[in-house]
């Protein structure tokens, strides 16, 4: 288990290394374990947006990872919107979470199925709820 930590755009140093968890005994594999914790600090406000992460090489030494693991976990942050590369300026988060939008979006539809449906909101997250399950 290693710490690390960020770095906001406004220069403040973000302790990472409270939450930040890598299992190199794990089925899950380290790439992923890696994406979640940081999709998990960006929506638990450990991470907030504007957040400057270390360099692909700097969390690598960190976490006493390859290159390559660390560089798949931000490669497939920034293609879900999570994180953003700002070219020569680094890795950060993204200031919106794409989450916000999908959900949003997706839980619209869903009342207005409900409504033309004839179904009442009680009724309605009893079918989210069991969708869960």
């Amino acid at each position: 288990m290693t710490k690390v930590a960020a770095v906001s755009d406004t220069g403040h140093v973000a302790e990472l290394g409270d939450w930040v968890r890598i299992d190199a005994q794990a089925a899950r594999p380290l790439f992923d374990q890696l994406r979640q914790q940081i999709i998990d600090g960006v929506r638990e406000g450990r991470l907030p947006p504007g957040t400057r992460l270390p360099t692909v090489r700097e969390l690598a030494g960190q976490l006493n990872l390859a290159v390559n693991t660390v560089a798949r976990a931000y490669r497939e942050l920034e293609t879900a919107g999570i994180l953003e590369t700002r070219g020569r300026f680094g890795t950060f988060v993204a200031r919106v979470d794409p989450a916000d939008t999908a959900m949003a979006t997706a839980a619209h539809t869903f009342v207005a199925a409900a409504r033309a449906l004839g179904v009442d909101k009680t009724e309605a997250l009893r079918y989210v709820e069991s969708a869960f399950d």
